[in-house]
């Protein structure tokens, strides 16, 4: 298994607030790319929100190939939309891509 760290896009489509993007954060903190090599390098947030109500959701998945990493993270930030109470309406989300892949080779 490698761990991935994959970043997925999306919009908020209507007002989404402090209250709603903590509960968010609080969803997404299992698969934080902070507990990775990369993460702590890099200094990746979970979620980054853009003023134009764009949004990134950085996860890590551990997967045994790049396409299967992708789909894991879509599945995961799907459900971590869901538990902040937002459907994909308010929340719709771009293709997930592959940003890092967390090694120990220096």
């Amino acid at each position: 298994m490698t761990t991935y760290v994959i970043s997925v896009p999306g919009t908020f489509t209507g007002e989404v607030g402090a209250d709603t993007r903590a509960r968010l954060g609080r969803a997404l903190r299992p698969a934080d790319p902070h507990g990775t090599h990369l993460g702590d390098v890099e200094d990746l947030d979970a979620l980054s929100v853009n003023d134009d109500n764009t949004f990134t959701l950085r996860l890590t998945v551990e997967a045994d190939t790049g396409p299967h990493a992708e789909q894991e993270a879509r599945r995961m930030a799907g459900s971590a939309l869901r538990d902040a109470g937002l459907d994909e309406d308010v929340a719709p989300l771009g293709p997930a891509v592959i940003t890092g892949i967390d090694s120990e080779v220096e």
